[in-house]
């Protein structure tokens, strides 16, 4: 393109446009020159296009509008268009066509050439051309649109920079480039501030004057040269400082913008532009032409019909008055895309014409669609670089990053970064060569970027103006993924406020290494020991009154018992599991609680045999007669069993990782299940070792063998102890040491039955022998009747006096009975008076024999105060009583061979 028609006018016909009416473009001339100065070196070749030479024709597309003649002149065969041909059999004039210069102007021809012939373009970047289905037969040799702005969004995050302007022309070019700006920078955290499409008639200062007002200090100015030119004027003209200009590289590498009068005070100006290459001989070359032509320029002007075609078929009247020096330091953006062009063209004949080193196939027609299918596959090296395409017929990316010095001259323009797209991509600045204001990088940001740790908070329209937040505890904000939002850590990893990773936590539970594992561990262990050891001594003298006294049978059920709650201390320690949850705290809580109805009821029946029996005779008998004891346990093991078994599976005891109690701790925990079935379950062993604590007071005054008030209670009150003590700590402390304590409580309930009850007895069976003999017992209930005031003869005076008024004596009879005890003394001092051998535990023995001899009468209730004597004894006592009517008790006390005065009150 050598003239440029900056205002065009739409005619209804096809009229060339006379070129030469108009402004002349210097650089279009310098391309004309790249483009013979590759077709003469082609054709000097002996190895490319061995006896072959290129030849072409030049036409100046001044007119996107107004020049389709000639393009349909490059498409004719012989004057004439025949789009329907077929390809085999078609051939235009030109085998390929390469140009013109600008997306808008190429877009034309290249809807017009279709598949036709090859067009291989130098200077159209527009990304739409990439799209073979529109345009089958383009081929370019500068990256497209798309690869410039990646490039330029590239640059804009190298510095940190989010908050731009773009401007463009009113062009394909431009509003290609405005499309896919918008497109690529999505979720790269860059904002379009301002855009705008400018002609050439727009108010430029009034643009300028909005971007300043927005605080925008990055301008990418995405148009072609008289657009930008206008626009570094208007700067200047409005005083507009300390910018940062990125140019296209349709102006990045222009020769008369950077002289600009002015132009150092703007700003700073990055361009991008093609890797710059040195075409080897292309000066000697212009100096030759140059000379040929200043010699005959002096040609007159009757003669101009003949330079025509000298001058391609156009006319340039300025061409002669360019110096060499001009053209060879014109805009060199596109020497190396229009050298390749030819090039390309030249190396896609040598396939189809299967040319050697030293000829081309004379016999072979080369026909356009055969350049097309060749240009795809060609891969060859061109003055140092990579020549090859991709499917869209789009060539390798390799751009420079050149930085505009404006306050030298000439102007200078210096290579400071690059960006390659070959295997991978490659980009590279070199911030030092940059001279900004102030020596720092200019800040054009719409919000300052958030310190680590905090989130951005959307503040308006745009994305990246915002507001910073802190991250909350437990959370962080990861910049690369979302800078938005505060991301919830993973239950394993924790951090602190305003955190921009997570760290991970430390897994918390009781280990069997740690010391007071071991040593709760060794305890319960030495625990079984020594319950198996008691179960072995009560099983050895399981015969002896004190075994018989301590419950007989019921005591392994006790032992027992206390074994298998033991060993639930061993699954408070290493890692949980379910299983291991489920256990730690059932296997306790039943085995336990069925020890703690042992004890219960044999706590009721001392109190009941001893107190009860003759308030109660009938419920007495009853109880006896169906061995209540043992229906008690088997009712209340049973109930237990079942309230057990709704907490395990109403709502299972599960594992949880506690991650809110410590910042930096997992602690795994076992959740005890559903509350209201927990607290049946614990509700039954209190309300029952509740029971077992009253009855056991109530008998605090029993003979000292059967007193067992003082070690239950001892035993109880350590139990609830240590409990409430681990709830309070459960409910105020959060640590692995209240899992200890959990076991630890468990241990030390067993222990407090174990040393309280049993262990007395065994010191007894191993220590004291003597006092585990029928006449010891014998002997120390005795003792116990006299130390209680209310003697047997008083009681039986007592008796007799109040049976002449039957109604009276029965209820005088209940009541002082129950305070003075005689009912319970006479018992026991007609049983150590008896002759009759102990069977059992004196105090059954006693028990059983009383429930015998119980009646309604008056005299039946004397007569109960004979039990222990032997069948005539309690005969003779009886009839003594009936023949004395209310004489008193000295014939039955004779009769026994027994009267101490001192026994009376």
């Amino acid at each position: 393109m050598l003239h440029e028609i900056q205002y065009e006018t739409t005619l209804f016909s096809a009229e060339t446009t006379e070129c030469s009416r108009h402004s002349s473009s210097k650089s279009g001339y310098q391309m004309l020159q790249v483009m013979r100065f590759a077709v003469e070196e082609i054709n000097n070749s002996t190895t490319l296009l061995p006896n072959v030479s290129l030849g072409y024709e030049i036409f100046d597309h001044c007119s996107n509008t107004k020049n389709l003649n000639s393009v349909l002149h490059f498409m004719s065969k012989n004057g004439s268009v025949k789009p329907k041909e077929k390809l085999n059999n078609y051939q235009p004039k030109v085998i390929a066509l390469t140009g013109p210069y600008g997306s808008t102007r190429t877009m034309t021809i290249a809807t017009d050439t279709m598949d036709l012939i090859p067009m291989v373009n130098y200077g159209a970047a527009s990304y739409v051309l990439s799209n073979k289905l529109h345009y089958p037969s383009f081929v370019r040799t500068i990256p497209s649109n798309k690869d410039l702005i990646e490039m330029i969004i590239h640059i804009i995050q190298w510095f940190g920079w989010n908050w731009v302007a773009f401007l463009g022309s009113q062009d394909d070019y431009s509003l290609d480039g405005l499309k896919l700006f918008n497109k690529y920078i999505n979720n790269t955290g860059i904002c379009l501030a301002y855009q705008e499409g400018l002609s050439l008639n727009a108010n430029y200062s009034q643009t300028l004057k909005k971007i300043d007002k927005l605080n925008i200090n990055v301008i990418v100015i995405f148009a072609l040269t008289p657009c930008a030119s206008k626009m570094i004027k208007a700067a200047i003209a409005n005083n507009i400082q300390d910018k940062v200009w990125i140019a296209s590289n349709s102006w990045s590498m222009n020769q008369q913008i950077p002289r600009e009068p002015g132009i150092e005070k703007i700003g700073t100006i990055i361009g991008i532009t093609e890797r710059l290459l040195s075409l080897p001989g292309f000066n000697e070359f212009i100096y030759k032409a140059r000379g040929a032509m200043d010699a005959g320029h002096n040609v007159s002007a009757a003669g101009d019909v003949q330079s025509k075609s000298k001058t391609c078929n156009q006319v340039c009247d300025y061409c002669s008055l360019l110096t060499t020096e001009e053209i060879i330091n014109e805009n060199p953006t596109f020497s190396f895309a229009i050298y390749s062009a030819i090039y390309t063209i030249a190396h896609a004949l040598h396939k189809v014409l299967q040319c050697d080193m030293n000829e081309c196939s004379k016999n072979i027609k080369a026909k356009p669609y055969m350049l097309l299918g060749e240009i795809k596959k060609l891969d060859f090296r061109l003055s140092g670089r990579q020549v090859k395409y991709d499917d869209n017929y789009d060539p390798t990316i390799s751009y420079a990053v050149v930085l505009w010095h404006t306050d030298v001259n000439p102007p200078q323009f210096e290579i400071v970064g690059r960006y390659d797209k070959l295997s991978e991509i490659t980009f590279t600045i070199d911030s030092s060569l940059l001279p900004w204001h102030n020596n720092s990088v200019p800040f054009s940001n719409c919000s300052v970027e958030c310190k680590a740790g905090y989130s951005r908070q959307p503040e308006g329209f745009h994305s990246c103006c915002f507001t910073c937040k802190k991250c909350p505890r437990n959370s962080y904000v990861d910049f690369s993924r979302d800078p938005y939002t505060c991301l919830p850590c993973a239950e394993s990893e924790w951090s602190d406020e305003g955190s921009a990773t997570c760290k991970t936590r430390s897994v918390v539970y009781p280990q069997f290494t740690e010391i007071p594992s071991i040593i709760v561990m060794v305890s319960a262990a030495c625990l079984i020991i020594l319950l198996i050891a008691v179960f072995c001594i009560f099983a050895y003298n399981y015969d002896t009154p004190v075994v018989k006294s301590a419950g007989g049978s019921m005591c392994f059920l006790m032992l027992t018992s206390l074994i298998l709650s033991s060993i639930s201390a061993f699954f408070f320690f290493g890692k949980p599991t379910f299983v291991f949850c489920l256990l730690r705290n059932a296997i306790f809580s039943f085995f336990f609680t069925v020890c703690i109805s042992c004890l219960t009821v044999r706590s009721f029946q001392i109190v009941c045999v001893f107190k009860m029996a003759a308030q109660f005779p009938k419920v007495h008998s009853l109880w006896v007669k169906h061995n209540g004891q043992w229906l008690f346990i088997a009712c209340t093991t049973f109930i237990h069993f079942i309230s057990c078994v709704i907490w395990m599976t109403v709502s299972p005891v599960k594992l949880i990782a506690d991650s809110w109690t410590y910042k930096d701790q997992l602690m795994l925990i076992c959740e005890r299940g559903n509350n209201i079935t927990l607290t049946i379950v614990v509700f039954m062993g209190w309300f029952l070792s509740f029971l077992c604590l009253l009855f056991s007071y109530m008998g605090r005054d029993l003979p000292k063998n059967y007193n067992e008030a003082k070690s239950i209670t001892f035993s109880l009150l350590l139990y609830y102890l240590t409990w409430i003590a681990y709830f309070t700590a459960n409910l105020t402390l959060k640590n692995k040491y209240v899992i200890i304590l959990n076991a630890t409580a468990q241990i030390s309930s067993i222990n407090g039955i174990l040393f309280s009850y049993f262990i007395p007895k065994s010191y007894i069976m191993i220590f004291q022998p003597q006092k585990n003999t029928p006449a010891y017992f014998q002997t120390s209930i005795q003792n116990y009747t006299q130390t209680i005031k209310a003697i047997e003869c008083f009681s039986w005076t007592w008796l007799c006096q109040c049976s002449s008024d039957k109604s009276v004596c029965k209820v005088q009879q209940r009541e002082d009975l129950h305070q003075n005890r005689s009912h319970t003394v006479s018992w026991s001092w007609c049983r150590m008076k008896g002759t009759t051998q102990m069977t059992e535990d004196p105090f059954m023995d006693l028990y059983k024999r009383g429930e015998a001899e119980l009646g309604e009468s008056e005299t039946d209730i004397a007569v109960s105060l004979s039990v222990g004597y032997n069948d005539s004894q309690k005969l003779e006592c009886h009839r003594r009583l009936r023949e004395i009517g209310c004489a008193g008790c000295s014939s039955c006390s004779s009769s026994s061979g027994h009267h101490d005065s001192t026994h009376r009150p």
